[in-house]
């Protein structure tokens, strides 16, 4: 443990803190060999719940499992570089585009997003979520919060693991992620399909980037029903939305070359 403090502090320097959740902080932070820019995700071990093998069989907590599994060479998923057990925390350490920003701050910095650049985006969302299950692997907290754009190449990156688990074809009974993004099987029956969900997730992550808000905020019922669009959506805009309230009440999980 003394061994691996040693080592983080060698090579690395930490910066301001990024962010803070449930589960842990993740700083900025500079590696020390090259000077590029990484960030640290520090998450206390008593907080683990999970825990899994990675390939050359050593134990380590689930997120860790899960990204190693899905973000080696992808370029849609945050890159995990390392990873350090201490005494009272878990600490990852990934990759950070050295001009980036998360697309909850994008939306609140321009009301919305263009359709042009929605549609991009969301196609790379899709490219990473149909990736992690190919992988077997279920993200469960696709949100606004949990995309990081690499603002000088446009890049989309799928972060934060820490709700994710393993895909499986029979129904979860266990909800974790955000409330306000869980479908409305779960708030009625206590149980969902990791891929209908992920559906669902996506569908108000697509009604956000192009309408600039959750779509069941002000008072508005989680329900099946048609959502009330913003005046000014085009022909295409209005149809992907449409498309995307079909996906949401789909029971199927669709490759994403078939949207």
């Amino acid at each position: 443990m003394g061994t691996a403090h040693e080592a983080l502090q060698e090579r690395y320097r930490l910066g301001s803190l990024l962010g803070r959740g449930g589960f842990g902080s993740v700083f900025a932070a500079t590696r020390l060999s090259d000077g590029a820019p990484v960030a640290i995700k520090r998450v206390p071990r008593n907080r683990v719940r999970h825990w899994g093998e990675l390939p050359d069989g050593s134990r380590a907590p689930l997120e860790i499992v899960l990204l190693a599994k899905v973000s080696t060479g992808f370029p849609g998923v945050v890159q995990l570089l390392e990873w350090f057990e201490l005494p009272k925390h878990i600490v990852m350490v990934m990759e950070r585009p050295e001009r980036c920003q998360d697309l909850h701050r994008v939306i609140r910095a321009r009301r919305f997003v263009p359709e042009e650049v929605a549609r991009e985006l969301f196609r790379q969302v899709l490219e990473a979520v149909w990736h992690c299950t190919s992988c077997g692997v279920l993200h469960r907290d696709i949100k606004p919060e949990n995309i990081v754009l690499d603002l000088a190449t446009g890049q989309a990156k799928l972060i934060d693991f820490g709700c994710g688990t393993y895909l499986q074809e029979t129904a979860y009974t266990h909800f974790a992620g955000t409330p306000s993004y869980s479908p409305p099987e779960w708030n009625d029956f206590g149980w969902y399909h990791g891929e209908a969900a992920t559906i669902w997730s996506l569908g108000i992550l697509l009604h956000q980037m192009v309408c600039g808000e959750h779509p069941f905020r002000r008072g508005r019922n989680l329900s099946w029903g048609q959502l009330p669009l913003p005046q000014g959506l085009s022909q295409d805009g209005v149809e992907e939305e449409e498309v995307s309230s079909v996906l949401q009440q789909s029971w199927v999980f669709f490759p994403h070359d078939s949207l």
